[in-house]
């Protein structure tokens, strides 16, 4: 569980980093012309010469007025009338360490592709989820990790020597794919290493690393404004992981799926001696597979009936958690507070959220708790609709709030999902949810472009899919104290005490034909 964490530090740069190197700031186009007009004037007066105003007397920042071969005199006269867009570019203040905004001119015309390129990773994370889940049930969770650990090394320090914006975005992709990897195989080893009454806590451990990155990661962007400088310091660090080669163990129960019996045992041995206890041969004879175990495929997904409303219905749960996380996360500044700040207390709470996963998982069950977070995170974006755009504190209040309910219900269905489905398609199927996921991470960038013509629009669409979605999970069994399925064909956690109802009714017969006789 360790050697998982590690990793989770690191990924919530990927996540949210883009944020902070993309912090929009004062500009207006350069109209550096009239200075060989007149090159003894000041600052104000280029300005006020040369650029129109906008409705509340502030300079335009995307238009200028054409250049003319007039003297100074007749245009300080007669003035400007003609506007062009800023075909010379821009100007930024001087002070402003590089950031990829100022780099790339991403203003006006361009100030979409910020969210266009959030977008493009979450594509990544899209491509990810639809690669490592079926690739680490078929090769194994172990290589498919490390594989992810090396896409965000290499890649994600190659974003800081980027020449063009567009190879900006490849790489961002490529990144994606790998942080996918790392959260899906993530899910599987720590489910399928533990026992029953640590699943839980062994996920969530994991997740509190990624929160605790989030915190990292404020403090980072404020001390790190170079934006190439953030990116190396925010992703030079996996490279140190690569001694994962040597000791980051493969699943010993997808061994055994697979037939490998005497590789899982080695892996079991090993565990034991590191604990400083022995396996008795006699209990390793007993490892063996079961005769029914067969591979399973994505197709076994629709076609069990209860393992389609699983699918159907996890995968629902998983696009409303990450549309409410990422519409949240990615909005932190929109909220009008100070955003090193927001994202200290975003990292705050989901820690908190975290922590508090695993004890109300514990206490109420998978179920209800995925049910009545998804809710209340769906009504907290509903209310924000309705709260005045100059209250920017109860906003942020309530975004944090929301942001404490979202990390918590995917927590959640993190655990949810690996207790769900069987071993042989645990991987796919949570490849499958997280692909919803990533859909709706595509989406929720693109969602806040909606903003602009209205600010309410964003935060209606993420509170009302949410709370339909929250009502959807009350149709999914628990699986609470349950035993992991390896089959496709066990049936749900909701079907295991049928047995015990047939030794039931069995015992009613044999009491009947013992009265017969």
């Amino acid at each position: 569980v360790l050697l998982l964490c590690l990793p989770q530090f690191l990924t919530a740069f990927h996540m949210i980093g883009q944020v902070f190197i993309v912090v929009d700031v004062p500009h207006h186009c350069d109209t550096s012309w009239i200075r060989a007009i007149g090159p003894n004037l000041t600052e104000e007066e280029q300005l006020n010469l040369t650029l129109p105003r906008d409705a509340d007397g502030e300079y335009e920042q995307c238009s200028r007025y054409s250049p003319v071969d007039w003297d100074l005199g007749s245009i300080m006269e007669y003035g400007l009338n003609a506007t062009e867009k800023c075909i010379d570019g821009w100007v930024y203040p001087s002070a402003q360490p590089p950031s990829l905004l100022t780099e790339f001119d991403l203003v006006c015309d361009k100030k979409d592709l910020t969210d266009i390129s959030q977008a493009v990773y979450m594509m990544g994370l899209l491509l990810g989820a639809l690669t490592f889940g079926p690739l680490s049930d078929r090769i194994g969770r172990r290589p498919m990790y490390l594989l992810s650990i090396l896409l965000q090394a290499l890649f994600g320090v190659g974003i800081a020597f980027v020449p063009h914006f567009y190879v900006y975005m490849a790489f961002r992709c490529v990144v994606g794919i790998g942080v996918s990897g790392t959260l899906i195989i993530t899910l599987a080893l720590a489910t399928e290493w533990v026992g029953v009454s640590f699943r839980p806590k062994a996920v969530i451990i994991t997740h509190c690393c990624s929160a605790m990155g989030q915190m990292i990661l404020a403090g980072l962007s404020y001390g790190i404004r170079h934006w190439r400088l953030l990116q190396i310091a925010g992703s030079a660090p996996m490279f140190a992981l690569f001694f994962y080669i040597w000791v980051l163990p493969e699943s010993p129960r997808w061994l055994v799926t697979k037939g490998r019996i005497e590789e899982a045992k080695k892996v079991l041995q090993k565990a034991a001696s590191t604990n400083k206890h022995t396996i008795p041969p006699e209990l390793l004879e007993q490892l063996k597979p079961e005769a029914q175990i067969k591979s399973g495929s994505i197709l076994d997904l629709f076609r069990k009936k209860h393992l389609l409303k699983v699918t159907l219905i996890m995968s629902c749960a998983w696009f409303a958690d990450s549309l409410v996380y990422y519409g949240l996360s990615l909005n932190v500044t929109g909220f009008g507070l100070n955003i090193y700040l927001t994202q200290l207390a975003f990292g705050a709470v989901e820690l908190l959220g975290r922590i508090s996963c695993i004890y109300l998982l514990q206490w109420f069950g998978r179920k209800k708790i995925q049910s009545l977070l998804l809710l209340l995170s769906g009504l907290l974006c509903l209310i924000i609709t309705c709260i005045p755009e100059d209250q920017a504190v109860v906003i942020t209040i309530l975004a944090i709030t929301g942001k404490f309910t979202a990390s918590s219900s995917f927590s959640t269905s993190y655990v949810y999902t690996a207790e769900l489905f069987p071993t042989v398609i645990r991987q796919t199927g949570a490849g499958l949810c997280s692909m919803a996921a990533r859909v709706s991470g595509i989406l929720a960038p693109l969602l806040l472009l909606l903003g602009q013509y209205h600010r309410a629009i964003p935060m209606a669409i993420f509170g009302g899919a949410t709370v339909v979605i929250g009502l959807l999970c009350f149709l999914l069994p628990e699986t609470q104290g349950t035993e992991l399925a390896d089959n496709v064909g066990t049936a749900t956690p909701q079907l295991r005490w049928v047995p015990g109802a047939l030794r039931s009714k069995t015992k009613k017969k044999k009491k009947k034909k013992k009265k017969q006789k």
